[in-house]
């Protein structure tokens, strides 16, 4: 049954919450924040059924990419699942995300993720060569996940992630360590509305090292005979993740044998950019079809785009025994384009 007062209220609180993020951001526009982190990678939304809804789920589980948005929902996940999710992302860039949740009873719940970006071989050029050298490079980035999530009470739960960060390019490389906490509370009224909070990519700062750094240089040139092959390194600056607060919340407007229907909120606080929001909503037709749809970066005022849209279905595999799941998410990006994610997941 559809509750009234959930939609006025989540209705009223994007209503005050956006003038204000859009205020703040018009005071401080002359100071821009962009650029100033490394492993921009980490912010990439990952998971199809994320992606369609705006990107606002932090406060929504129900499959592995959870781990991701907010490890503490992994621990409300009742079964195994494995995930695999592929974005074409800007430049012909390739972004995939692998992940597994195990739960563990009482335990909590294991999990483990590795995401990756990576440009492919490219031909090196030079301004004597411009067509090539004949030597390939490439840029990658990798994050490996460790995740743990324990349900503290019947409403709230807890997360936390323990990852590896790494960036390269061609013989240069840049390594990491960071941690992620998240909570999710569900509350007592407008049909279990739940809370959900996450602070991420909290940890060392990356800083490229490697041969491509090494020239050779002479101490003293007004001296004949000296050795001009005296090694050297060039020193790289060190620069931070980008580290984000993120808050969200969500609940089902309407629930029933037949039909359910999400809406979700995030405000983020990122340390390399402006403070947004993020809105969607999920359409389910007896938890076998799926339409979602979403927005985006909403208060930003340098924003690219913004709308989301996408669906999935879900269907009984093998006699019943486990579940597959298949969704698509669709994002714009105004002048860089359109993002599209697929992602595959099964439950055991």
């Amino acid at each position: 049954m559809i509750r009234p007062s959930c939609w006025t209220s989540s209705l009223l609180v994007l209503a005050l919450a956006a003038p204000l993020v859009g205020q703040t951001q018009t005071q401080n526009r002359n100071v821009s924040k962009s650029g100033t982190t490394a492993g921009a990678f980490l912010e990439i939304p990952v998971g199809a059924r994320a992606v369609s809804v705006g990107s606002a789920f932090v406060a929504v589980s129900g499959d592995a990419t959870t781990l991701y948005w907010n490890p503490a929902g992994a621990a409300r996940l009742p079964e195994t699942q494995i995930l695999f999710t592929r974005s074409s992302w800007f430049a012909d860039l390739r972004f995939d995300y692998v992940a597994v949740a195990l739960p563990l009873g009482d335990a909590g719940t294991l999990g483990l993720s590795m995401t990756s970006l990576g440009s492919g071989d490219m031909p090196v050029r030079t301004i004597e060569r411009p067509e090539g050298t004949g030597e390939l490079f490439n840029a990658s980035s990798i994050a490996i996940g460790v995740h743990y999530a324990r349900n503290l009470s019947d409403r709230f739960s807890i997360g936390f992630t323990g990852k590896y960060v790494s960036e390269s390019i061609w013989h240069m490389q840049a390594q990491a360590f960071a941690a992620d906490i998240g909570a999710l509370f569900t509350t007592g009224f407008f049909n279990g509305l739940r809370i959900g909070a996450l602070i991420s990519n909290f940890g060392t700062d990356l800083k490229l090292a490697g041969r491509d750094t090494r020239s050779f240089i002479r101490v003293d040139d007004r001296k004949m005979g000296s050795n001009d092959q005296i090694p050297t390194n060039i020193e790289m600056d060190s620069w931070p993740l980008p580290l984000n607060f993120q808050f969200g919340i969500s609940t089902e407007v309407v629930n029933n044998e037949v039909y359910r229907v999400t809406v979700a909120m995030d405000a983020l606080h990122p340390s390399d950019n402006y403070e947004s929001i993020n809105v969607g909503a999920e359409f389910a037709f007896q938890e076998f079809l799926f339409l979602r749809g979403g927005y985006r970066a909403i208060g930003l005022f340098d924003r690219e785009g913004g709308l989301a849209a996408g669906g999935g279905v879900l269907a009984n595999l093998f006699g019943g025994g486990m579940q597959g799941r298949l969704d698509y998410g669709y994002s714009d990006y105004g002048r860089l384009g359109t993002v599209h994610v697929l992602t595959v997941g099964i439950t055991l």
